[in-house]
């Protein structure tokens, strides 16, 4: 009923930046907080942050300046910058939307399928 699609992975070089995009699509009655998560090699899944339909944002741990996260409402999509890459950064993004669709009074959470992000040296 909702799909989360993933896009703007790919190889990255040192330094380097790469911006994901997540658009929600399908029926859709409002969505409030989208988010991104990270599944590095060999470590666990982690919450990089999160945005509310009014544009506030919270991270998780250290990554606010390097990746700021933005949103466009109209659209239903929610973005992340990711700047001055490292290998560490190497992972597969999600992008999460909580989304209450018609049909139901409370909302539910959605996952994309994920975006793969290589560094590459």
């Amino acid at each position: 009923q909702v799909q989360l699609v993933e896009s703007g992975g790919g190889l990255v070089q040192p330094g380097g930046s790469l911006r994901l995009s997540c658009a929600a699509s399908g029926s859709i009655y409002r969505i409030y907080d989208m988010g991104w998560y990270r599944q590095a090699p060999g470590k666990q899944f982690e919450l990089i942050g999160s945005i509310t339909g009014n544009g506030e944002t919270t991270w998780a741990g250290s990554l606010r300046d390097r990746f700021p996260i933005s949103r466009d409402n109209a659209k239903n999509a929610v973005y992340l910058q990711m700047n001055n890459l490292t290998p560490e950064d190497t992972a597969v993004y999600y992008c999460n939307a909580v989304v209450r669709i018609p049909a139901r009074e409370s909302a539910m959470p959605y996952w994309g399928r994920g975006t793969q992000v290589t560094f590459s040296s």
